[in-house]
This record gives structure tokens, sequence and C-alpha cells, in this order.
């Protein structure tokens, strides 16, 4: 049943971008954070979410797993810790946080302020941030609507058999 692979490569698509989502609203959430919540630490740092291909396709060890069985009290089964049928689509790799250098602003009244009278404010920038949210945005959007052709295509075919 591909189609099944093809919903599962569709969800995969949309809990990724829906996560990628939360990141870029957590980031612009902390635009203004100058200290982390046990007071050190220094500003907050932007995160990214890195994405990963699946292939779907299994190495040769995991072939040779599924397709060995045990035969115990004359029935067949598949050892437990064979894995098949992994499924394509995208996966979240991680979240990192972006290294790249701080903001510096001079006031020398702010408590966060180191010795020469500089604030570390996070390295988030709206626009970048705004940039990756309509983009993320639009994958989901595109996901969602691949998943309705997709259900549109199985209710078609599905009436095909009456």
């Amino acid at each position: 049943m591909a189609f099944l692979s093809s919903i599962n490569i569709i969800g995969s698509g949309i809990t990724a971008q829906h996560l990628r989502l939360d990141v870029i609203s957590e980031n612009i959430t902390n635009i203004n954070t100058t200290r982390t919540q046990d007071g050190e630490g220094g500003a907050y740092r932007r995160k990214c979410v890195v994405f990963e291909a699946e292939t779907g396709r299994n190495t040769f060890r995991d072939a040779l797993a599924a397709a060995a069985t045990i035969v115990n009290d004359d029935r067949l089964r598949m050892p437990s810790n064979a894995r098949y049928g992994r499924t394509a689509g995208v996966r979240v790799a991680g979240i990192i946080e972006d290294d790249s250098d701080f903001k510096l602003k001079y006031d020398p009244t702010d408590p966060d302020a180191n010795e020469e009278g500089y604030v570390e404010l996070p390295n988030v920038d709206l626009v970048k941030e705004i940039t990756d949210g309509m983009a993320a945005s639009q994958a989901y959007n595109a996901d969602v609507t691949a998943f309705n052709i997709l259900k549109n295509v199985i209710s078609a075919g599905l009436e095909i058999g009456r």
C-alpha cells in the first residue's frame, strides 16, 4: 500500500515544519532577553532546526534481520530487534544554537551591562525570523495541500470499486 507511505512522508513534513515554526516563535519571543532564567550565561542565543532526509531504504543488516525468523512453539515469529518498513520523509536531526556574535548596545545603567557599559543582546534578527517563518508556513501549507490531494485520490479510488 504505497499510499500509506505517502501519508507518512507528508506527515513527517508537516511535523517538521510545525517544529520549525515553534522554534522561530521562541526566537522572536526572546528577541530582547539579555539573561537566561538562572541569571547566568548571557543573552538568549538563536536556535535553528536541522532537518535530515530519510530515504526509507533499509540497510542490508535491517533487511536480513527482517527476513530472519525464529521457530518457537511451532510458530514463525519476527525477531524483536528487526526493523522493517522504514518510511521515507524528513526527520529533525536536532535543534542547534546559532553561534554568531551577539549584538552590543551601550547602556551602562543596565544591570546586565559589562565593565565597559555594553549589554549583549540576542543574535536574533527579526527580519530573518519572519522570512524563515514565511518559508516554513509555505512548506507547511504545501504539505497540507499534498495531503488533501492524496486524500481525494484515495477517495476516488475507493469510489471506483463500488
